[in-house]
């Protein structure tokens, strides 16, 4: 037997989750998952309950594609989740972002689509960008903890038998820091 669930969400404290489950209840929701938490966080509780609770042929419902997601890319996650586990989404304040028609099917997919291709072309970006500046003789990553003069010296007090503790210590670096010195 497939149910209706709906997931309520506010960023602080001083707002309420009233509206939010009125709406919910009004349209069929049967199950309600509330948190008031900010929707930027990856780690909200009782959506996690609520993915972790779907079945076949339920539905999960919101009030706006606001509640649920910050992003298209965290919204197209939650939403390849819901759909993995045969559940349907539909928002209330949103009619075209409803999985239970075909429309909705086919305006999510085409959102899908738009932001893989954006994903895609930012991955392009970041390489010709990284191939620029390596071009130009920049290095890439973190700079090095330790001056070129402080290597020479850290090596120099290795060879010499001194602790790999002992040396990171005196420059306030770990000792695989030491151990990596080439």
């Amino acid at each position: 037997m497939s149910a209706t669930y709906g997931y309520a969400r506010v960023s602080t404290d001083g707002q309420t989750l009233e509206a939010q489950i009125a709406q919910l209840e009004a349209a069929g929701a049967t199950r309600l998952f509330k948190e008031k938490v900010s929707g930027a966080r990856r780690d909200r509780a009782e959506l996690g309950k609520l993915l972790a609770t779907l079945n076949a042929g339920d539905v999960v419902l919101v009030t706006r594609l606001d509640r649920l997601a910050r992003s298209t890319r965290d919204l197209l996650n939650i939403l390849g989740t819901i759909a993995d586990q045969g559940a349907a989404f539909r928002s209330l304040g949103d009619s075209w972002a409803d999985t239970t028609t075909p429309h909705g099917r086919l305006m999510l997919t085409v959102l899908a689509g738009l932001a893989e291709f954006e994903r895609e072309l930012i991955r392009m970006r970041t390489g010709e960008g990284r191939a620029r500046a390596k071009a130009a003789g920049r290095k890439l990553g973190r700079s090095f903890k330790l001056t070129p003069h402080q290597r020479a010296e850290a090596m120099q007090r290795r060879e010499a038998g001194e602790t790999l503790t002992a040396i990171a210590k005196s420059y306030n670096v770990s000792h695989s820091t030491i151990s990596r010195l080439k």
